[in-house]
């Protein structure tokens, strides 16, 4: 029979069993996504945002004012040269030329009078019965009406012209990109009706702020990337090699950019108004070499600094990551320029960062294999 003493010392230690914190779980292994630490130039690539335009785009009106009656060109269409764009009411300028051909006639009238009469007189000269003055006068005035015929003849040449004027045809190969005037509309000479994109060279047009501007020369080599390649649509290969052709000499007034031209090369089969991305490499000597890095790998120093910055440095013997403090010298563009704190081929977590604990172990991300 067991004593109470027994039965006392077996029920406490029960009791002390039952109130003893259980153990704490292991900390998991976390995957991180790991960069490599390497000094590049500052501003060594810049990437603009561009669209694709024809080498030549003209704004085509008539040379003449008048009642637009008809219009085939629609945007998109394709034309020839030679091809009809749209007509002018030529009623007006018909009559016109009409009134010009008139006036030719009468001026050869008055030509031909002058001539017989010249004639005329030189026989009644040669005869005795008028004198030299006369002949002289007469002379002047064959001179004067063949002057009035010259005139004539030339401002009924301008009228006919002025009446096939109001056919607008397309003076080259290419793509109608849009249309300024409508069926009915009255429009003065010279206002564009229809913006053509004639067929051949391609340019990528963009626009670089002020403090990019001295990194530009022509003759600049660059890379286009097509945005459709971007996102898998069929058709689009590599990169395109291009050249930059062209920078504005002044700021835009609204925007205070500089618009930049860059030449595609021949040939190159890239739709009008695509959306391209231009990548510049800075010339040599462009900025000193420093250390970038993508903003998700920065985070508050946990010294407890104010305003203090500091990214996890991977340890690849212990498979561990610990804080580093770290001196932040500025932007540029997305990424964060590090002035102090790494050295090159050092290992910094970029992705993951705010989970992490000092000293805590950690694997490497590996992307899944491709399906």
């Amino acid at each position: 029979m067991k004593t109470p003493h027994f039965v006392f010392a077996m029920t406490a230690v029960l009791a002390l069993a039952a109130c003893s914190r259980p153990e704490a779980p292991q900390e998991p292994i976390r995957s991180v996504k790991l960069i490599t630490v390497v000094a590049t130039g500052l501003g060594a690539q810049s990437e603009y945002a561009g669209e694709v335009r024809a080498r030549v785009e003209s704004r085509l009106g008539f040379r003449v004012g008048g009642k637009l009656l008809q219009r085939p060109a629609e945007v998109g269409q394709r034309v020839k040269p030679g091809q009809l764009l749209a007509q002018l009411d030529a009623n007006d300028l018909a009559l016109a030329s009409q009134a010009a051909q008139a006036q030719v006639s009468a001026a050869q009238t008055q030509r031909n009078l002058a001539a017989a009469d010249l004639k005329r007189f030189t026989d009644l000269k040669a005869q005795g019965f008028v004198s030299g003055a006369e002949i002289e006068r007469r002379q002047a005035t064959l001179q004067a009406a063949e002057a009035s015929l010259r005139q004539a003849q030339a401002q009924g040449a301008v009228q006919g012209n002025q009446a096939t004027y109001t056919r607008l045809l397309a003076d080259a190969a290419g793509v109608v990109l849009a249309v300024e005037a409508e069926v009915g509309q009255v429009v003065a000479a010279g206002t564009p009706v229809v913006r053509l994109a004639r067929d051949g060279a391609r340019d990528v047009v963009f626009a670089v702020p002020e403090d990019r501007l001295a990194q530009l020369r022509v003759g600049q080599p660059a890379q286009v990337r097509l945005w459709a390649a971007a996102t898998g649509a069929p058709g689009n290969g590599a990169p395109l090699g291009g050249v930059v052709r062209e920078v504005a000499a002044s700021a835009d007034a609204a925007t205070r950019t500089y618009q930049v031209k860059l030449s595609l090369p021949d040939g190159a089969a890239v739709p009008l108004g695509a959306t391209a991305y231009v990548t510049l490499a800075a010339p040599e000597g462009a900025g000193p070499a420093m250390i970038q890095l993508p903003t998700s790998a920065l985070m508050a120093s946990v010294s407890g600094k104010p305003n203090g910055s500091a990214v996890w440095v991977f340890d690849a013997a212990s498979q561990t990551v610990q804080p580093r403090p770290v001196v932040v010298a500025g932007a540029n563009g997305n990424l964060i320029v590090i002035a102090e704190g790494l050295k090159p081929g050092e290992e910094v977590v970029v992705a993951g960062t705010h989970v992490l604990s000092p000293g805590q172990k950690v694997t490497r991300f590996a992307a899944p294999a491709a399906q």
